[in-house]
């Protein structure tokens, strides 16, 4: 049952009374109109979806637009709406985040064939034009997490490490902390269900043991507090399953022998409040050494600020105690989107609130110069996982990084001008080796001397990113010609080794296929060992075994069809399994399938009774998909039996071809190849591409083709035109 539009509105006017009801109304009506019809894994209508992201968002009090995205953000992607009918019905700034949050679901973050780093680059990407994106990507993630169970068993563990290696941690990192936990809980659920079940009864066991702990513990504080005068509320909870089983594996320690498995949040009037009560709780239990923090003096770049401790409470179990102000926890709860949040009908004037422009240029800063993809995730995952440490330069300047940072990355944070030349330093003014661990509130000085060039071991010194980053780059620029020479002499051994030659054009394309810039960097990177030969040799002749599993029978290759409905593949654009398609009906015909770009859909504007929202049947495709391809090969004696022992090799099958132009140097010819999806026709063009005899490669598309196959049933062409007039 679809919610009434009553019940967003009034959670949105609980913070906003000056909200534009009127557009939010519309918005709703547009996209519940628009998702008609269609179905969730659960069965229940589409429409509920977005309407759930919507009430995640506005329990974060956000804006208007980020409501109406929230409600739309799924309408260019999957229904007939498009980027001008939004514009024109809500203005630019909606569709622009309506297309931003559909570019960003159409990254296929979870493609075997892109990796994790280069997902993280286009994430980062997206953050730099409008942050409210990926909010609504988060609360996407979020409410399609709440009800994964209705997916198959394996596209849940897909989506869950997804969640647990993207989503989750870029929720930590903007601030919104109980995203993370229920994000990280939910995919936790799902990938270890017989673990968290494990600490959920432990749990329970634990609890009749003590009775209520949080509440006792809730009272001391109280009491305390009430003494001293301070006016303060006390919030206290257990930590998620996740959170704990995360320490057991850490720690290396049984569920028994964890103390701090509860946290309290001590809420005060103001600053001063804050160190207060952290007094009055120090003079009431131990603290535990090496355990307090404080990000009221010294702020999380997400705007984050609280004073933590830890103390041992009741029966000698240890607590966390989080202690900040009123606007400290909206920022706390909120993080980055807390800068879009409204109270009475106005932005709230939060000073913790960060600029997210500055937050996302901060943020980035330091990946920007790193072309290798890898280097880029490694950065970007100690910027959201690792604590961080505060220490000063000899000016008294504050340096963040990292904990577990060196006096190596505190001089390429400085500038990688004084890294490069770093000889040695000294922590609070005694000379200590470059591998040193540098802790909170320490004084760093750089020793630098000329002609110092980073040495190799630096590497396994230096933690962060950007350290990593300059130490590679100027260890490729010192050793690059030999590491190119090594290079090459690995990449001949490698592709001799499967029947191959190394050749300039299978460098080139395995260059492009790993996203370098030339074959001289893979070879400079073969020889540095940064990549190794086995990838190299994959990127150009991809290993395709073949999966064992059930396929797809052609015949329920398409989802969205009714029972008494067959489809055929529109010959003008030949889709593949794996490209997004529609429908269009025939009288007497069936279906035709065309993909979304092909040029024929025009035809049928003024038509849109007779469109279908089509989708190919995930799973193992069968190779009898014809796709034409138009080549252009050398005249030599054996290139065209090489071409097709080519493609007999990647498991294709030529099904028709045909001459189209003999010369003295060359040959131009059309194959009718046989194909399996849109991967495998990806493949297949990398092979051939990389052969030397191989002018030219392309797909042919043909809008004046006869629309539908000439098969056993489809009837003429001139049957199939007259079906397009009527």
């Amino acid at each position: 049952m679809i919610p009434p539009v009553d019940e967003l509105l009034s959670l949105v006017r609980a913070y906003n009374p000056k909200t534009n009801e009127r557009l939010i109304t519309e918005a709703y009506e547009f996209a519940k109109s628009a998702h008609d019809g269609q179905k969730r894994h659960s069965g229940e209508s589409y429409f509920t979806h977005p309407f759930a992201v919507a009430q995640i968002l506005a329990g974060q009090r956000l804006d208007d637009s980020t409501i109406i995205t929230a409600l739309l953000h799924d309408t260019i992607e999957d229904t007939g709406a498009s980027y001008e009918l939004v514009t024109e019905k809500f203005g630019s700034e909606v569709a622009d985040l309506v297309d931003g949050v559909t570019k960003l679901t159409n990254l296929q973050l979870s493609s075997a064939e892109t990796k994790q780093s280069e997902n993280f680059r286009k994430l980062f990407i997206a953050m730099s034009r409008d942050l409210r994106v990926i909010l609504v990507k988060l609360a996407d993630r979020l409410h399609n997490m709440r009800t994964i169970k209705a997916m198959r068993p394996d596209k849940q563990a897909q989506k869950s490490r997804e969640t647990m290696d993207i989503y989750a941690p870029l929720a930590g990192r903007m601030g919104m902390q109980w995203m993370r936990e229920e994000l990280e809980d939910l995919a936790f659920k799902v990938l270890n269900a017989e673990g968290r079940a494990s600490i959920m009864r432990r749990f329970i066991t634990l609890q009749n043991e003590t009775d209520d702990v949080i509440e006792r513990i809730t009272a001391d504080m109280t009491l305390e507090l009430e003494k001293a005068g301070i006016e303060a509320k006390i919030i206290g909870r257990a930590k998620k399953p996740y959170s704990i089983w995360r320490k057991m594996q850490e720690k290396e320690l049984a569920f028994s022998r964890l103390s701090d498995i509860y946290g309290f949040r001590i809420i005060t009037r103001n600053e001063a409040d804050c160190y207060r009560t952290l007094g009055v709780i120090h003079q009431r239990w131990r603290a535990i050494p090496g355990r307090f923090k404080d990000y009221i003096s010294q702020p999380k770049s997400n705007g984050y600020r609280s004073i933590h401790t830890t103390v041992s409470g009741r029966d000698g179990k240890r607590v966390e105690v989080q202690i900040r102000t009123w606007q400290m926890h909206d920022v706390a709860e909120s993080g980055v989107a807390a800068h879009w949040s409204y109270r009475d009908g106005v932005r709230t004037e939060n000073p913790f609130a960060v600029d997210p422009v500055k937050w996302v240029s901060g943020l980035t800063e330091q990946f920007d110069a790193e072309e290798d993809h890898d280097a880029f995730l490694e950065a970007v995952k100690l910027e959201m996982y690792a604590d961080q440490v505060f220490c000063f330069s000899p000016k008294g300047d504050v340096i963040k990084l990292p904990r577990g940072a060196t006096p190596l990355d505190f001089a390429y944070a400085i500038h990688t001008r004084i890294g490069d030349a770093c000889v040695g330093a000294k922590i609070d003014h005694m000379r200590v080796p470059l591998w040193t661990r540098i802790r909170n509130g320490q004084s760093v000085e750089i020793i630098t001397a000329e002609g110092q060039t980073p040495q190799a071991t630096w590497l396994d010194m230096a933690v962060t990113g950007k350290a990593k980053s300059a130490i590679r780059r100027a260890l490729r620029e010192m050793d690059r010609d030999r590491f190119i020479t090594l290079g090459r002499e690995i990449a001949r051994a490698a592709f001799e080794n499967v029947g191959k030659k190394a050749t300039d054009k299978v460098l080139a394309t395995a260059a492009k296929k790993l996203r370098l810039e030339s074959a001289e960097d893979v070879l400079a990177q073969l020889g540095s060992a940064e990549i190794i030969s086995r990838n190299v040799v994959q990127a150009v002749y991809p290993d395709l075994i073949e999966d064992k599993s059930d396929s797809v029978p052609p015949e329920r290759a398409v989802i969205g069809l009714s029972p008494d409905q067959h489809f055929q593949r529109g010959t003008c654009c030949q889709p593949l399994p794996g490209e997004r398609i529609v429908g269009i009906t025939y009288r007497g015909k069936g279906v035709v399938a065309h993909r979304i770009d092909c040029d024929r859909l025009s035809d049928f504007e003024d038509q849109p009774d007779r469109w279908l929202d089509l989708h190919w049947q995930s799973g193992n495709h069968p190779a009898v998909y014809p796709v034409t391809l138009e080549l252009t090969i050398g005249n030599d004696a054996g290139v065209l039996g090489r071409v097709c022992t080519l493609i007999g090799e990647s498991k294709a099958n030529i099904s028709n071809l045909v001459f189209l132009d003999r010369k003295p140097d060359f040959y131009k010819l059309r194959i009718d190849v046989d194909l399996k999806d849109a991967e495998h026709l990806h493949l297949l063009s990398s092979i051939l591409e990389a052969e030397n005899n191989v002018a030219q490669l392309q797909r042919v598309i043909d809008p004046e083709a006869s629309i539908v196959d000439n098969g056993p049933d489809s009837g003429s062409e001139a049957e199939a035109q007259e079906t397009v007039r009527t």
